[in-house]
């Protein structure tokens, strides 16, 4: 069955209508709820269903993205290297509802002294304006990723206004008088091995040492002592270090920072060298940038579950589901009060969101994570509409906000 929440606003309304009226029966097939509209072409229900673990409760936002002025986009607290709940973040940017996003570095206990950023995991692109890039697989954060797939997966929404999951890569290099060099990271935690990475305004002011530790393969791994930073201003070195440094990155300035190979690179620039840096975020496959994008893995592809989904380990989690070609968004969280926090494996939540009319699926961050808010008509701001696990909303460094033109 189409999910109501994929057709015109029209038809979304007259549904809307008898759901509220009739027995409480939402379409579908996880499950049964009434939806609330919380601003026309948002809809949003909650509904207990079995799970293989116990019960549990689902919290489902449906986005018409045809609907005039819905838009779906990136909430982040202004800079890539911080946090902020869920709330604030939905609230700031005057949205009416939001999920929490990617994956993100949590703790380093495995590195004493190294501060933990905060930064998100995979690439994120916030009003077209692309804001970091993925870490090695190996550096990631969060639960096994299913065969096939790496830290470049995104969900996002095109500059055509559909919605699509894929990958983006960084393209770019930085070119001094001693030649080119490929670029390895943009505003990421951790660089691979033997590479140079930038780091621009859009990092914030936290240290970027942590993006020398580690390797590819092992986020534990220790950190490097072959390091070597260079900061660019208006395409000239004004200044170099032997390790990376903290603090803001002024407007027209650019950190470059290098682990083994790329801090000897790096060694033979000196002050008063011009240095051209250049990155940019290709979508895979797709010739239709990005307009907002979202790290995290997939779970469906073209109806089918991906092979090797964990069907074992549950957990309470976050999700998102395209509907109806593109034009329809699904945003789900579970509860996590005690007696449901038994939650879902990753397989469960495919066939759930699958049997809600979803043909693509996509995991995002989980646990004390996994946050839902919205805001119903007449309300001055967003309340939280499951019961994060930890009792309290865990600072993130990243949603998916539904905005809807007119609606403040």
């Amino acid at each position: 069955m189409t999910h109501p929440w994929t057709r015109s606003r029209a038809v979304v309304v007259l549904l809307l209508v008898w759901c509220a009226v009739a027995t409480g029966l939402a379409p579908g097939a996880a499950g049964t709820g009434v939806w609330q509209q919380l601003a026309p072409g948002v809809g949003y229900r909650s509904f207990e269903t079995a799970a293989a673990h116990g019960t549990v409760r689902v919290h489902l936002l449906a986005v018409d993205l045809r609907a005039e002025g819905v838009e779906v986009d990136l909430l982040h607290p202004g800079a890539v290297a911080a946090r902020a709940p869920l709330s604030e973040l939905a609230d700031a940017r005057g949205a009416v509802a939001a999920v929490n996003g990617d994956f993100f570095d949590i703790s380093e206990v495995q590195h004493p002294g190294v501060e933990a950023t905060g930064a998100p995991v995979g690439p994120a692109v916030a009003g077209g304006r692309e804001l970091k890039a993925a870490v090695p697989r190996g550096q990631r954060f969060g639960p096994p990723l299913p065969p096939g797939t790496g830290t470049r997966e995104v969900i996002g929404v095109g500059v055509d206004h559909r919605a699509r999951t894929g990958r983006l890569a960084l393209e770019g290099g930085v070119t001094a008088p001693e030649g080119t060099i490929p670029l390895g990271g943009l505003d990421q935690y951790a660089l691979p091995e033997g590479s140079v990475g930038v780091f621009t305004p859009a990092w914030g002011t936290v240290s970027r040492q942590r993006a020398v530790c580690g390797t590819d393969s092992d986020r534990a791994g220790p950190c490097t002592t072959e390091t070597y930073e260079v900061t660019v201003r208006h395409g000239r070195v004004v200044a170099v270090a032997e390790a990376p440094g903290r603090g803001p990155v002024a407007e027209g300035t650019e950190v470059l920072v290098g682990r083994e190979e790329g801090a000897r690179w790096l060694r033979a620039l000196a002050v008063g060298d011009r240095v051209r840096v250049w990155h940019r975020l290709v979508a895979e496959g797709s010739s239709v940038p990005y307009r907002f994008a979202v790290g995290g893995y997939p779970l469906l592809r073209d109806g089918a579950p991906l092979p090797g989904l964990d069907g074992v380990t549950a957990a309470v989690r976050t999700a998102a589901g395209i509907t109806d070609g593109g034009h329809g968004l699904l945003l789900m969280a579970l509860d996590g009060s005690p007696g449901l926090r038994v939650g879902m494996t990753v397989a469960e939540v495919a066939a759930l969101l699958a049997g809600e009319g979803a043909r693509d699926a996509f995991n995002l961050d989980g646990g004390g994570s996994s946050t839902l808010v919205g805001r119903a008509p007449g309300e001055s701001s967003v309340t939280v509409r499951n019961h994060p696990s930890g009792g309290v909303q865990r600072p993130v460094p990243n949603g998916v906000g539904v905005l809807v033109g007119g609606v403040g």
